[in-house]
């Protein structure tokens, strides 16, 4: 066999491979077996057609095609390899000549991993919210904290902000009542504006009993995005009261005896909270900045492939899961389909030139998994998948998706790698030192991931799988 490689551009090639016909042979044999197996003839047994017969009834054509289909991986796959390219993607299969004991010759066009010249990046200077806990972060935790340990009792009186009503829900859209617009008991507290917009204001000032009727746009359902009609009727009305913040408060709500406890206690989370934020902040902006100063070609292929994916994932999974299509959402969103399409392409696109830029990285650093970061990681994905995780690792075995997972890992450590040389200050203009190896790797994986879509991906085939 003999191969070349022609450069189309810089991230598509041309192999022209010529197979001589004895190389053939293997496949031509096992294609008469095949049909030996699938036809009959009068007066031989099964599988015991002999060739020249197979030939005559139907046809040396028909063997040459099974040959030809059985032979080709493997030819082509010896000429990537002897071509030293990396595909991307099925290859487009063209076959040139085909001259029975003579020479088979066909040429396979495929998407490639461009070569990328990744520059010093120790020069990038970043700036990041500085870590600071306020006294009003600290009292609005405890409020939170209170809120959670409240209790409520019936009243006789109108509706007020803060109290708990229990409500009836009919919607209509064009006068007709939804299959899915009805509710009934439901729980709510006025002010906390987690339903529907205009709700507060329709049942503040009712008694148990009483009903009222406001315009609201729909944020869930078959008609989301959709004005309608809304009648609600209050059932009850409950008003809540909120213990007393003293030390009797910290000894119900946690483990401390003193609320001075409690609120040290939520100080140490709240800043631990905000050094993760900082940490995912340090390397989103650290890796805008690598992706500035790389040229990365983009297989078009690869992107077209990339955002028809994205747009499925979105489609049949998460608007799937909230009764949306893409019309409702794209109405919520207030965006027009073309804002949407150019948007899904620039997010593709970015996720693409991170993939490669830190799977460079990552390989000119050599950097590999451990069977102990791929199972960490694992367990993370499966619990924001809210699968377990022996059901997301079999789905994800079963899927063919270790590798990638392995991949969204390294390049996690490629982000890693780069943010420790660069320079990060927080907004106070103070040097910011993320030497926790371990959370600094999760976060840059979660940092890569969002880019690349990777585990959203991942998430979604599991789940599929499932």
């Amino acid at each position: 066999m003999k191969s070349a490689v022609e450069t189309l551009n810089p991230t598509r090639v041309r192999l022209t491979v010529e197979v001589p016909f004895e190389e053939l042979k293997p496949s031509l044999d096992a294609a008469y077996r095949k049909i030996n197996q699938q036809v009959q003839v009068p007066g031989f047994r099964k599988g015991k057609i002999p060739s020249r017969i197979i030939d005559q009834r139907f046809g040396r054509g028909a063997v040459l095609e099974e040959a030809v289909n059985d032979a080709l991986p493997k030819f082509y796959s010896e000429a990537v390899t002897e071509g030293d390219i990396s595909p991307l993607g099925q290859p487009e299969v063209d076959i040139t000549e085909l001259k029975d004991n003579e020479l088979l010759t066909f040429t396979a066009e495929v998407d490639i991993r461009p070569e990328i010249e990744v520059p010093d990046y120790s020069g990038i200077e970043v700036t990041v919210d500085a870590v600071e806990v306020t006294d009003e972060d600290v009292d609005s935790a405890v409020e939170r904290l209170r809120e959670r340990f409240a209790s409520s009792s019936v009243v006789e009186r109108a509706a007020a902000d803060g109290d708990e009503v229990k409500i009836d829900l009919e919607a209509r859209v064009d006068g007709e009542v939804l299959e899915d617009g009805v509710a009934t008991g439901v729980s709510y507290t006025i002010g906390s504006g987690r339903m529907l917009d205009g709700l507060d204001e329709a049942v503040t000032g009712l008694e148990a009993g009483a009903t009222a009727t406001f315009t609201s746009e729909l944020k869930g359902g078959s008609h989301a995005g959709r004005e309608a009609e809304v009648t609600v009727r209050v059932e009850s009305v409950s008003a809540r009261e909120l213990p007393e913040l003293d030390d009797d408060f910290a000894q119900l709500a946690s483990e401390f005896d003193t609320l001075a406890e409690l609120r040290d206690d939520s100080r140490g989370r709240l800043a631990e909270e905000k050094k993760y934020q900082q940490a995912t902040e340090a390397q989103e902006k650290v890796l805008d900045a690598l992706l500035e100063l790389v040229e990365v070609p983009i297989p078009q292929k690869l992107l077209a492939d990339e955002v028809e994916t994205r747009k499925h994932n979105l489609e049949h999974h998460q608007l799937a899961q909230l009764g949306m299509d893409l019309d409702a959402y794209l109405s919520l969103q207030e965006k027009t389909r073309e804002e949407f399409e150019d948007e899904l392409k620039e997010q593709a696109e970015k996720g693409i030139r991170t993939q490669f830029v830190l799977d460079e990285i990552a390989k000119r650093e050599q950097l590999g998994v451990s069977q102990e970061e791929l199972t960490e990681h694992l367990m993370r994905r499966a619990q924001s998948s809210g699968m377990g995780p022996d059901q997301f690792a079999k789905a994800v075995v079963e899927g063919g998706q270790v590798q990638m997972l392995v991949g969204e890992v390294r390049r996690g450590k490629a982000l890693a790698t780069v943010v420790e040389s660069v320079t990060v200050k927080d907004s106070n203009g103070e040097p910011v030192h993320l030497d926790d190896e371990e959370d600094e790797a999760e976060t840059a994986t979660a940092a890569a991931d969002e880019s690349t879509g990777a585990g959203a991906q991942a998430e979604d085939t599991a789940k599929a799988d499932d």
